[in-house]
């Protein structure tokens, strides 16, 4: 669930302290509070209790100031938020020159993307229609259009591409985590889960007429031990994704390589 959103801080603040210069430790090689120290902290909260948990008094407590003092350095949480995803889009590993075709490097952005959520879920709890403007998230933008660029799309087809493969990433990445979590709430995993409920569904059921119903849900049930398998998914969309790519592509006479260049 979506409890936050990206880019309604103030646009001059928010832009300019995503733009800074780095910080830097004193002469004496002590880090005194700084913006950066301020960033990781809020992280490091928001990694360990969720979203819900993240408040600039919480953040104070970690580094051991008072509230008050971080507002000297930033606006509010607003302004943080933004700094706060623009930050942890700084881990793209991939080159733009990785080896491979472009569906090799779709392929590793999806799952950079997927490990990404799983070190930060918060992440997923944050609106971004409105995206961040910072370096970071520029830079991994530019770095997924150039893993599609110049294979035959077109440049709206080359963000659409993007986006179809984000948002398929965010939402296995949310099924994976919800499942991950119900499971430590309840301390019941979701084969003990099905086989409390298995019985009384099944007698609720009796005489009814579910025969496609039955036969995929037992054989999902066999092959999972649950109603779902967020990793098979996951899996699952990301290739079936990139073979609709592939297919439009093709679909036009490509072949996935360089696009021709336009005559005068």
């Amino acid at each position: 669930m979506t409890t936050e959103h990206t880019g309604i801080g103030d646009p001059a603040r928010s832009l300019a302290l995503l733009w800074r210069p780095r910080d830097r430790a004193n002469r004496r090689g002590r880090s005194d509070l700084t913006i950066d120290r301020i960033i990781h902290a809020a992280i490091e909260v928001a990694d360990a209790e969720g979203l819900p948990g993240l408040s600039m008094r919480r953040i104070a407590e970690r580094l051991g100031v008072g509230t008050m003092s971080l507002y000297t350095h930033l606006p509010g949480k607003a302004e943080l938020l933004d700094l706060m995803l623009d930050t942890v889009y700084a881990d793209v590993a991939t080159p733009d020159t990785a080896p491979g075709g472009w569906r090799d490097r779709v392929e590793q952005i999806a799952r950079d993307a997927w490990a990404r959520y799983h070190r930060h879920p918060w992440m997923l709890q944050i609106g971004t229609s409105r995206p961040v403007l910072g370096p970071n998230a520029m830079a991994r933008y530019e770095h997924e259009l150039r893993a599609v660029d110049g294979i035959g799309l077109t440049d709206i087809e080359m963000d659409s591409v993007v986006n179809l493969v984000a948002g398929h990433v965010a939402s296995a990445a949310r099924q994976a985590l919800d499942a991950s979590q119900v499971e430590q709430r309840t301390g019941m995993t979701d084969a003990q889960w099905w086989s409390a409920r298995a019985p009384l569904l099944g007698a609720l059921t009796e005489g009814r007429h579910y025969p496609t119903a039955a036969r995929v849900g037992a054989a999902v049930g066999e092959a999972y031990g649950s109603a779902v398998n967020p990793v098979q998914a996951f899996e699952f969309g990301l290739h079936r994704l990139l073979d609709g790519i592939e297919a439009l592509i093709h679909g036009r006479g490509g072949d996935g390589g360089p696009r021709p260049t336009p005559g005068p």
